[in-house]
């Protein structure tokens, strides 16, 4: 539907689409659906999920469908959230090893190229290598977030204070943990992370209390795709890896993502209670 009539475009991204003036983005709300179907399709009765015919190649072209459709947005970044994602449920599901590292080498290989032909993403691969090489143009954002996060030093400027979020780009979507660091410094970004790395951790370590496969597989889904996003995002602010524009669940700014991220949340809080 995004790329129909009913489809709103951002400069080149086809990513949104309109209703009753509205817009909604697809995307966001495939973090919740894929894991759910994939996690109904890991645990159908009577299929052998581990072997090729009924297990690796389906779960390739499954894949391989979905990435098409975010690759032409585009919107690399959330794909590779639900791959990470999918690999880990599929793998829990009792693949085998070897299927992993064969499907680890082919989303490696793949993205590659993506990155390679390019020339935006090839750009921001090349800024991470070496940010300071243009500093006014391709290596700005990269070189204003780490300003940023460094001027909040040990303890921070103090909340709402932050001198320098007028100058990042996106700075309540894209950047905001960097404003995070410089309002409340290396403590508190800490204990921020902290709280993201508590939350995912009581998923995974309530997946094992759950008998039920399937509700098992979607908590781990969900809670993996709330650590990888997170990972994401203040990797990428961070210097850690090439920027990715990647929101920060539940703090960024956007409709379409925190309603998604809500929904998450309460489907695992529900898992834990019934399931």
């Amino acid at each position: 539907l995004v790329f129909t009539p009913l489809g709103g475009n951002f400069g080149t991204a086809s990513r949104w689409i309109e209703v009753g003036g509205i817009p909604i983005q697809p995307s966001e709300f495939l973090k919740i659906t894929f894991i759910i179907y994939l996690a109904a399709w890991i645990t159908t009765k009577g299929k052998n999920r581990g072997g090729f015919a009924e297990g690796l190649l389906p779960f390739i072209l499954m894949c391989g469908v979905i990435g098409a459709l975010l690759i032409a947005q585009p919107s690399t970044s959330i794909l590779v959230v639900l791959l990470i994602v999918a690999g880990l449920m599929y793998f829990m599901g009792g693949l085998k090893f070897s299927f992993v590292a064969a499907i680890i080498g082919i989303a490696a290989i793949a993205l590659g190229v993506i990155i390679i032909s390019t020339p935006y993403r090839l750009e921001r691969f090349t800024t991470f290598l070496n940010p300071e090489a243009d500093i006014q143009d391709s290596g700005y954002h990269l070189n204003q977030s780490l300003m940023t996060i460094g001027s909040g030093g040990l303890l921070g400027v103090g909340y709402g204070k932050s001198a320098l979020k007028s100058y990042l780009p996106e700075p309540m979507n894209d950047t905001i943990f960097a404003i995070i660091a410089e309002e409340f410094g290396f403590i508190g970004s800490i204990v921020f992370i902290s709280l993201f790395f508590l939350l995912v951790m009581s998923g995974l370590l309530g997946s094992l209390q759950i008998r039920d496969n399937f509700g098992k597989l979607m908590l781990v889904g969900f809670s993996a795709t709330i650590g990888v996003q997170s990972f994401i995002h203040i990797a990428s602010v961070s210097g850690i890896m090439p920027m990715t524009g990647m929101p920060l669940p539940f703090i960024s700014y956007g409709g379409t993502g925190i309603i998604a991220f809500m929904t998450i949340g309460g489907l695992m809080i529900n898992i834990l209670k019934n399931a």
